[in-house]
């Protein structure tokens, strides 16, 4: 199944918010029609009631990645569970805008939107495709960004489960600030071994020297 491209949605628009920060980019109506991307139908009907519904929403994903970076998988999957029962979705066959080199349909399976706001569509659709993420590869999968104060969610789809970081910009910082701290803490304890030397040096007597 594709469903778990679904699961985009809900790692957008956790990342509109960097609470370590202060940010959040989810401040006007415009904001939100983006995080649907493509479908374009659906951020239609958004609104400024929209706003609010949003951000609770995204406080509620983020819950999941959050319990998941921790390794509490069945806390992770409870509150998963929680926004699937609230906001349930329609799967249908669709295919008729998706044609093969002999004009014949390829199927696949779709998420149709009968919600009644725009919100409820888009936490169903993502909390959806979350699921199929978590139950295709593992909920171990699920992650925050480990650069800090970065704490963007990510989707580990590495071969080895190896992921900590939400992109290579944040990898590299990591990198770097870990190189830095290493060559800082090897500059101390040189110091203190030079230091060291040299105390012992000046409490030798002459005739002990």
């Amino acid at each position: 199944m594709e469903l778990a491209y679904y699961s985009d949605y809900a790692v957008r628009l956790v990342n509109t918010e960097e609470p370590a920060r202060g940010r959040d980019s989810l401040t006007t109506v415009e904001a939100v029609k983006e995080l649907f991307g493509p479908a374009t139908q659906m951020a239609r009907r958004v609104n400024e009631a929209d706003l609010p519904r949003f951000r609770a929403i995204r406080a509620r994903l983020r819950a999941v990645f959050a319990a998941a970076d921790e390794g509490d998988h069945t806390g992770g999957v409870d509150l998963l569970n929680s926004l699937l029962l609230e906001f349930p979705v329609s799967p249908q066959i669709s295919g008729h805008d998706h044609l093969d080199d002999e004009g014949r349909p390829r199927w696949h399976m779709h998420l149709a939107d009968h919600s009644s706001n725009a919100t409820a569509g888009y936490a169903a659709i993502s909390a959806m495709g979350l699921a199929f993420h978590l139950t295709e590869f593992g909920a171990d999968r699920l992650g925050l960004c480990q650069a800090p104060p970065c704490r963007n969610a990510y989707l580990d789809t590495s071969t080895n489960r190896s992921r900590r970081y939400c992109s290579d910009r944040c990898a590299t910082r990591a990198n770097v600030a870990a190189y830095r701290a290493r060559k800082r803490l090897e500059a101390e304890r040189a110091d203190l071994t030079g230091r060291t030397a040299e105390n012992s040096q000046e409490s030798t007597t002459p005739a002990e020297r």
